[in-house]
């Protein structure tokens, strides 16, 4: 996908999980919520990566830290609608991984230990306060809940709560 296109499906996916709808007025009122400025600097800064341009990506990178309070590492890989649902206090390893429809709250850490950094798949929601850590991985369609430490792999489907996460009962 090309920038536009990712800033596109970025922006829609989050006014669909904001306002249940991509309609231009959603959209616009998503443009000027919590973590769009954050979300538009991260693949402003991947694309400066991509295209070797190393002052653009620092600046970017620097800047998604001074205006959104927010750190992602310049090599953190997310495939289209990343949604920062709030950007306050996210910390993103650059080694970090990640699919499709990724939603994340605030207060968040996707940390490296030990030069292993987590792998999520498609369609996650990272719960508030929520740390996932080590080079572990997410399945598709896991849910995080808030202030849950994730060390462990979860597997698809499954709910992720308490420290250290577990899987909840209804879920594999």
């Amino acid at each position: 996908m090309n920038l536009f296109s990712l800033i596109r499906s970025d922006i829609a996916a989050k006014s669909r999980w904001l306002y249940q709808s991509a309609s231009p007025g959603a959209v616009l009122k998503t443009l000027f919520t919590d973590g769009t400025a954050a979300m538009l600097f991260y693949r402003l800064m991947q694309a400066s990566r991509q295209w070797r341009l190393v002052p653009l990506t620092l600046l970017f990178n620097k800047m998604n830290v001074w205006f959104c309070g927010c750190v992602i590492g310049r090599g953190a890989a997310f495939g289209p609608e990343l949604v920062l649902i709030h950007s306050n206090g996210v910390v993103i390893n650059t080694a970090a991984r990640g699919g499709r429809g990724i939603k994340i709250e605030h207060q968040t850490t996707i940390g490296a230990e030990k030069g292993r950094a987590p792998t999520l798949g498609d369609n996650i929601f990272v719960g508030a306060g929520a740390k996932i850590v080590g080079g572990v991985n997410i399945g598709n369609n896991v849910k995080i809940g808030a202030n849950a430490v994730v060390v462990t792999d979860i597997p698809d489907g499954a709910t992720a709560v308490g420290v250290p996460a577990r899987c909840t009962g209804d879920n594999p």
